[in-house]
């Protein structure tokens, strides 16, 4: 299958991107180093080109109605103006997705979901409309920049007469930005860094990147791949879809109870609200390496005695901590933090501890 382009694809390669197949999209993974591109976040500002993430329109007198229907989270206490993160559970007590939901207008709001569950996550809640909500694909349209750092608001503020400061976490505004209008600006992101995503047409991304770039000059902005925002993700214990969390794994298993609101009826609710009450047999956890070595997607967890009790779902090194750490689900009796567990690292056995989030 031929890879998808982003709209700045070939700007990206002029600036001397590795670029890599990812979900069906030729995507930069770094510029210059992993290392490099993660600090440059955690301590100044950086640009990452995520316009691969696919967005839905969903409106109408019963978009709220779906939307409740196909989320975990309770989309009602949404109000224009605000962001929500959620998930789609499926009728097995897995995850199709996690998500975004904004709401735009009285009754209108987006969805933004993850590149490779674009198709899967179009028909699933297609499948579950039958109040008529009306839904639009414009993932092909919109282009989205994470801008993100402890310099974002600094950096960004000059190309926009909409106050950054005023903007709280997980609230958005939409306004002139960079010299176009009608852009999302929005205080959400997956470094834990702080900054905005800002969401525009294709045919403003080329201008509004630019701009970005010279605006950030003073704070040393650079480009970010997808190496450093794996990193980054990872050392706050952000799940990662495909990874962390899949079609397999509840969301009270990957933690994500506080995005499960048994206020409502949603797909598959009932299930998980027994799985709640009866408690669940295993846990995602964050855990730190006390021995060296680097964890690694799918190594075995064990105990002290070498029995497995679980798998690593994420690992890396962790350019902040300058040790290996990683997410992974082990029995609930291990999910405890400070608790002691073992990574099995090719035929070795490495001490780590299990950790709460966020692991920095």
């Amino acid at each position: 299958m031929e890879l998808k382009k982003i709209a700045l694809n070939d700007i990206h390669e002029k600036l001397g991107a590795k670029m890599v197949p990812f979900a069906g999209y030729n995507m930069p993974v770094r510029y210059s180093s992993d290392i490099e591109e993660h600090m440059t976040v955690r301590n100044g500002v950086g640009i990452f080109d995520v316009s691969h993430m696919g967005e839905f329109l969903i409106s109408g007198p019963n978009a709220l109605d779906l939307i409740q229907k196909v989320t975990s989270n309770d989309a009602s206490t949404l109000e224009i103006g605000r962001a929500q993160y959620s998930c789609l559970p499926n009728d097995d007590g897995g995850i199709v997705d996690d998500l975004l939901v904004y709401q735009m207008k009285e009754e209108q709001y987006l969805l933004v979901v993850n590149a490779s569950n674009i198709e899967k996550d179009w028909n699933w809640i297609s499948s579950k409309n039958d109040v008529g909500a009306e839904m639009k694909n414009i993932s092909d349209d919109f282009s989205l920049f994470a801008v993100q750092g402890p310099k974002a608001v600094e950096a960004l503020q000059k190309l926009t007469s909409v106050d950054l400061s005023a903007i709280k976490f997980y609230h958005f505004d939409v306004g002139d930005f960079a010299g176009a209008e009608h852009v999302i600006i929005s205080a959400t992101g997956y470094t834990g860094a702080g900054g905005f995503e800002i969401y525009m047409h294709n045919h403003h991304a080329e201008m509004i990147w630019n701009k970005i770039m010279e605006a950030g000059k003073e704070f040393d902005i650079k480009p970010i791949g997808l190496g450093a925002r794996d990193t980054l993700r990872m050392e706050m214990g952000y799940c990662l879809y495909g990874n962390d969390i899949d079609d397999t794994t509840s969301p009270l298993e990957a933690g994500l109870g506080w995005i499960t609101k048994f206020t409502k009826d949603f797909t598959n609710s009932e299930a998980l609200k027994k799985q709640k009450e009866e408690g669940v047999t295993q846990k995602l956890v964050g855990f730190k390496m006390i021995d060296r070595g680097i964890p690694r997607h799918d190594y075995d967890i064990q105990d002290a005695d070498g029995n497995k009790i679980g798998r690593v779902t994420s690992g890396t090194q962790s350019p902040v901590l300058s040790q290996g750490i990683g997410m992974g689900y082990v029995k609930t009796e291990f999910a405890k933090p400070e608790t002691e567990i073992f990574i099995a690292v090719r035929n070795r056995s490495l001490k780590a501890v299990v950790s709460k989030l966020p692991l920095i």
